[in-house]
C-alpha cells in the first residue's frame, strides 16, 4: 500500500462524523446571528431546531477551496473537514461534522466559542493580554504542539485564528483551511499561502518548508501580543510585506516592551529566526523554556 493510500485508508476509517446526506441549513438551523467572512469561508452562529444547541457553522466557497487543493496538483489533500474532525483537545476548537449543503458547499459544524478574537484583543490593546501574557503564549504553544502531535502543520498562526474565552482564562485554537499533513508531499517548494504578517521566510521564497512554519509565525504572534505591533514595521498587509522578514532586521521587543523578561523576549526572537535552524526545534522545547522562564518569575 502506498503512501497516500495509506492517508485515504486513515481518513476513510477514522472519520465517524462526516454526513452523507446533504445538509439543509434553513430546515434544521436558525441563524441567530450575521455573518463573518474569511479567506475562503463565511462562518454563522446557528441554533439547532431540534436540540436548541449553538453552534459554529463554517460555509466554504467552493470554488476558492478548489484553488487552494489545486496547488497540490497530483496528490489528495485531504479536506478541512478530515482534518478538524481529528483533534480532541481543550484548547482547540472541536468539530463535530463536515460535509456538503444542498447548494453543494462544503461545510463545517463546530464549537461555538463564546469571545473575543485575540486580534480584536491587540487591536485594543486590551488591558488583559499583558494580565495573561504567558498563560496565552503556554496555551498557544500547547494547543499547537497537539496539531504538529496529530501529523500536521496549521500553516495560518496567527491573532485572527485564536479565540479568547469571556473570561479572559483560556484562548482557542481555530481554522484549519490551510493546513497541510507533515509529509513531504505537501512541504515542497511553491505552495505561498498563510497570513503574509506572519509568513516564514521559507515560505515566501518558496522553499521546502516543515513544522517550524508555524512556530515562526508563533513567534510573531507572541511578539504582537506583548507590544501590541510587529517586529518589521509596516503598513503593507499584502504578500509584499513578507519580503521583509529575511530582509529587514526586526525591532528588538525591548523597545516596545521595556518590562519584559530578557528569557521571554529572548525566546520569542529566536522564535523568528530566519533561519529555521535556529528556531526551536518543536513547541516541546518552546514550552519548557516558557515552563522554566515562569518559575523563575515566581
Amino acid at each position: 500500500m502506498g503512501f497516500f493510500d495509506k492517508i485515504k485508508e486513515k481518513f476513510q476509517s477514522s472519520n465517524t462524523t462526516t454526513t452523507s446526506t446533504k445538509l439543509n441549513i434553513l430546515q434544521r438551523f436558525e441563524m441567530l446571528r450575521g455573518t463573518a467572512s474569511g479567506t475562503m469561508s463565511k462562518f454563522h452562529v446557528v441554533k439547532e431546531h431540534s436540540t436548541g444547541k449553538i453552534y459554529g457553522l463554517k460555509i466554504l466557497d467552493p470554488e476558492k477551496k478548489k484553488q487552494f487543493d489545486d496547488r497540490f496538483p497530483g496528490i489528495k489533500k485531504p479536506s478541512e473537514g478530515e482534518i478538524a474532525v481529528q483533534f480532541e483537545n481543550p484548547l482547540v476548537v472541536k468539530t463535530y461534522e463536515y460535509g456538503y449543503t444542498t447548494d453543494r458547499a462544503p461545510y463545517l459544524l463546530m464549537e461555538y466559542i463564546e469571545g473575543q478574537g485575540l486580534q480584536m484583543l491587540i487591536h485594543d490593546e486590551d488591558s488583559n493580554l499583558e494580565q495573561n501574557r504567558h498563560l496565552y503564549l503556554a496555551q498557544m504553544a500547547k494547543s499547537l504542539q497537539y496539531v504538529h502531535q496529530k501529523g500536521f502543520i496549521h500553516r495560518d498562526v496567527c491573532p485572527r485564528n485564536f479565540i479568547c474565552s469571556t473570561d479572559y482564562k483560556t484562548v482557542k485554537l481555530i481554522d484549519f483551511g490551510l493546513t497541510v499533513p507533515a509529509q513531504p508531499p505537501f512541504m515542497q517548494p511553491g505552495n505561498r499561502t498563510g497570513t503574509p504578517l506572519y509568513m516564514a521566510p521559507e515560505i515566501v521564497r518558496r522553499r521546502e518548508t516543515d513544522k517550524r512554519v508555524d512556530i515562526f509565525a508563533f513567534g510573531v504572534t507572541a511578539y504582537h501580543i506583548c507590544t501590541y505591533k510587529l517586529p518589521w514595521a509596516t503598513k503593507d498587509t499584502s504578500g509584499m510585506a513578507a519580503l521583509s522578514h529575511d530582509t529587514v532586521k526586526p525591532t528588538p521587543i525591548t523597545e516596545y516592551c521595556p518590562t519584559i523578561a530578557p528569557e521571554l523576549a529572548t525566546l520569542i526572537h529566536k522564535c523568528f529566526s530566519v533561519d529555521p535552524d535556529q528556531r526551536p526545534n518543536s513547541f516541546e522545547s518552546v514550552l519548557t523554556a516558557l515552563r522554566r522562564i515562569q518559575q523563575t518569575a515566581n
